[in-house]
């Protein structure tokens, strides 16, 4: 990484840090961060003790050149999640040198990522979604029905935006409703590990972060279950998911068992805690500005512009990692075989040149070209349920719903990779 000692490029020490401290994604200070990068260094290096150096990307353009080449810049080489000097030496040392502790579709490079993507694929897509949507409204019937059921206030994450995507990817995959709050809180454990209130190490929130960014038990856990599951379906196969997974083939041969589990934990996670956010997200944002909620309560046709403006500003996945594959330049700056990127989607969908007035929340936003998805190869996999799950549990909330308001102090989670409004309450009117 020699080109990693080119001072002129280096972002400075404040904003670098930033990009690595999991309270950094909690408040303003991220988006300070990305507001000053993007107009000052918007490719730049940063060198931060504790973590190997990277650039950052935070400019929209940037970031689509990167992600459409999917051979010049890989996922798989090295972790596509940024991590800690200490957290990359105890996986390679448990994995036999491999980076990761996981092998999911953001792991994967050609030509495996597009063999395994192939086995679920059909399962996203939006023809064969149409036929879950009337499942899906009753779902979202019943988590109107519970936010009503609190009298006019609520933690709106906690006792809506939580269990209404993770009810529907749970149907999907064939886990048992009884066993969606292990779901969750795994999936929470996973997540925020660096979050002082969501980690399972919570009670050692004083420790430095590399020491709590990877929580083997967590993964353990989510192994233990799906394992059971994977050989359940093997034995008793059905309609759902799993049953696909459990018995999927590659190159002839039965998945690993390593894969399948990493396949559901992906799956059972990222299936549902992005679409809890970006709900969440557009709850919060609707709160402080009541002359959007009006305009689309007013205008059921704008719901789908206030999905795509939700996933835009809260932007669940801040950050993904991409390695060099051969030396290379980006915005005239020479990139060496082997170095390490950060994209930051959130800088990205916040970027002047691409949206006017970005750090203003509009439910009509015209064009939206976000970034929240990602682009090229890992698309995300799941975006169409997403924003289908949003557009039919905005269509049966809005006319139910009068006037809402904050009612406390909201919180984000603190983690540099997925993160979300993690406390939302309300005060709000049925109509």
């Amino acid at each position: 990484m020699s080109v990693m000692t080119a001072a002129d490029h280096r972002i400075p020490r404040t904003h670098a840090e930033n990009l690595v401290t999991p309270a950094a994604y909690a408040d303003h200070r991220l988006h300070d961060t990305y507001r000053w990068l993007r107009a000052n260094e918007p490719f730049g290096v940063a060198e931060v003790e504790g973590v190997d150096p990277f650039w950052a990307a935070t400019k929209h353009a940037d970031i689509l050149e990167i992600s459409r080449q999917n051979d010049l810049f890989h996922n798989g080489d090295r972790n596509p999640v940024l991590t800690s000097q200490v957290a990359d030496r105890k996986v390679r040392e448990m994995m036999g040198g491999s980076p990761h502790l996981l092998r999911t579709l953001i792991h994967m490079d050609a030509p495996d990522h597009h063999k395994y993507r192939a086995l679920t694929q059909a399962w996203f897509m939006p023809q064969n979604l149409k036929s879950l949507e009337d499942r899906i409204r009753v779902i979202a019937r019943g988590a109107v029905d519970r936010m009503a059921a609190t009298g006019g206030e609520c933690d709106f994450v906690n006792e809506v935006a939580l269990h209404f995507p993770l009810h529907v990817i749970m149907t999907i995959l064939g886990v048992p409703e009884s066993d969606e709050p292990r779901m969750l809180k795994l999936t929470q454990e996973l997540f925020g590990a660096t979050d002082p209130e969501l980690g399972r190490k919570a009670a050692d929130a004083d420790k430095p972060i590399e020491e709590r960014q990877i929580d083997f038990g967590v993964i353990t856990d989510f192994f233990e279950y799906f394992r059971r599951l994977s050989e359940a379906r093997r034995a008793n196969p059905n309609d759902d998911l799993a049953s696909v997974i459990a018995n999927s083939r590659i190159d002839g041969e039965p998945i690993s068992d390593f894969e399948a589990m990493s396949y559901y934990i992906i799956v059972a996670t990222a299936g549902h805690d992005t679409t809890s956010s970006s709900t969440a997200g557009a709850m919060w944002a609707l709160a402080e500005n009541p002359a959007e909620f009006r305009k689309v309560r007013a205008d059921p046709s704008l719901i789908p512009g206030l999905v795509d403006e939700s996933i835009r500003w809260t932007t669940p996945v801040k950050t993904f990692m991409r390695t060099a594959t051969a030396d290379t330049e980006v915005r005239g700056r020479k990139v060496a075989k082997g170095d390490w990127i950060m994209l930051c989607y959130a800088s990205g969908n916040r970027d002047e040149e691409v949206f006017e007035a970005p750090d203003t929340f509009r439910v009509d936003r015209k064009p939206n070209k976000h970034l929240a998805f990602g682009y090229g190869a890992h698309l995300c996999l799941g975006q169409h349920l997403a924003k289908m799950e949003m557009r039919i549990l905005w269509e049966e909330m809005l006319p139910r719903l009068e006037s809402v308001e904050i009612a406390g102090t909201p919180a984000l989670s603190e983690a540099f990779f997925v993160n979300g409004p993690k406390r939302l309450p309300l005060r709000f009117k049925l109509a």
